[in-house]
């Protein structure tokens, strides 16, 4: 099981997080049900937390599991949550369980993600889509994010990019205030400084407009512009800390002439690997 080795006192720690969930000391205590001087003693290092009042006050304070083992740490305790390699025999079925939902996906393109939106696994139909890449974008680990957004890579496909970006940096954006991860707040920062690409080389928008409800993804493709949205499926009640920051990115055609296009495209990459297999 790997760690973070904390370089802060557990009450340093415990302070941070609760300025990040934007809590006062009385809102937390009165979540946790203890007096605030007793928290105020926790968090100057007057009072030395117990395991059980640590795991309390993560939880209070929806910590990510991964943060949650380094506070017991920085309180002198051993972790509690496990963190195992996606390829260990004990995650098989978890591992079983998402190759079956992004199978059961197509012809809709989804993938698997990790905390750091490095590629876990991927449908048929999501590789469809990607296209021709600089081919240093696709060495492991695969980032999609920067896969997407780069201007070698998928970028110029993407004909609402500066919509699409602003999207998907405001989700960067929600999870670094969530889990405060600085990999994830350096990589908003990145995307954010590539330039747009040269509109001219991107197909008019279609006339539909749905941004009311979802900030789509128009992606130009040889069987035109294909219009999608999507969700993020997580597990319910994980915990081992690989797992719960495992997500799936499930993309859903947003009219039915995507929809149609998709299933083309679905089975032409299935028929071209069924000859190659002869």
């Amino acid at each position: 099981m790997k760690t973070s080795t904390p370089t802060q006192h557990v009450g340093d720690y415990l302070r941070e997080w609760r300025q990040r969930r934007r809590m006062s000391q009385m809102d937390l205590a009165l979540e946790a049900e203890i007096s605030t001087r007793h928290l105020s003693f926790l968090e100057t290092g007057r009072s030395q937390p117990s395991r059980d009042m640590v795991l309390l006050l993560s939880e209070k304070l929806d910590m990510p599991l991964r943060e949650r083992n380094i506070m017991l740490v920085a309180a002198g305790f051993a972790p509690v949550y496990s963190q195992r390699s996606l390829d260990d025999p004990a995650l098989a079925g978890m591992r079983q369980a998402v190759d079956l939902v992004l199978k059961g996906h197509e012809p809709y393109p989804a993938l698997a993600v990790d905390r750091h939106w490095s590629l876990v696994s991927a449908n048929d139909a999501l590789m469809s889509l990607v296209g021709d890449v600089d081919p240093a974008l696709l060495k492991p680990p695969v980032n999609v994010l920067r896969l997407s957004i780069h201007p070698t890579g998928m970028a110029r496909r993407i004909v609402n990019f500066t919509e699409w970006r602003g999207h998907l940096v405001e989700r960067l954006r929600h999870q670094v205030d969530a889990t405060g991860d600085a990999v994830l707040a350096a990589l908003a920062e990145e995307l954010l400084a590539y330039p747009t690409p040269d509109a001219a080389v991107r197909a008019k928008k279609p006339a539909h407009d749905y941004a009311g409800i979802v900030v789509p993804l128009q992606l130009m493709t040889e069987e035109g512009v294909l219009t999608l949205f999507s969700t993020t499926t997580i597990f319910g009640t994980p915990v081992d800390v690989t797992l719960s920051e495992l997500a799936i990115e499930a993309f859903f055609p947003a009219d039915e002439g995507t929809a149609d296009a998709l299933r083309r495209i679905t089975a032409k990459r299935q028929s071209a690997a069924a000859r190659a297999a002869e």
